[in-house]
């Protein structure tokens, strides 16, 4: 756990002005985009502090394996079920505003903007997925 860290925060129900939505996994969160880059924009985060996707290991394969399921399921739950027309991934740090690793999930990415097309570009230098 890092106190400095808003996700972290987040993660542990210390942030009331963000609202949790519904995750099969205890250990990890998901939550509204404060900036949507699309009409469906969330934020999966593990509830433990792991440091962006350059910090990752072979050990955290089923972490982001479960991050993405919950991302598909939090689509479903509102309505959205083209998953063919979905971007997930994560920002390649120096890239990344928030140090706690957290997978975005766009939908639909036929939809997206100029520049949200520009900032969650896929396989990019800045954007993987």
């Amino acid at each position: 756990y890092n106190g400095t860290c808003v996700f972290c925060r987040i993660a542990r129900r210390e942030e009331p002005g963000t609202a949790l939505l519904s995750c099969e996994y205890e250990d990890l969160v998901c939550f509204r985009d404060i900036r949507p880059g699309a009409p469906h924009h969330y934020l999966v985060v593990p509830v433990e502090h792991v440091g962006n996707c350059k910090t990752l290991k072979a050990e955290h394969i089923p972490v982001v394996k479960r991050m993405m399921e919950v991302g598909k399921a939090v689509l479903q739950r509102n309505n959205f079920n083209d998953l063919n027309d979905i971007r997930m991934g994560f920002h390649w740090p120096p890239f990344n505003s928030i140090s706690h690793l957290h997978l975005h999930v766009l939908a639909p990415a036929s939809q997206l903007g100029f520049l949200s097309r520009l900032v969650y570009r896929i396989n990019s230098y800045w954007f993987i997925t």
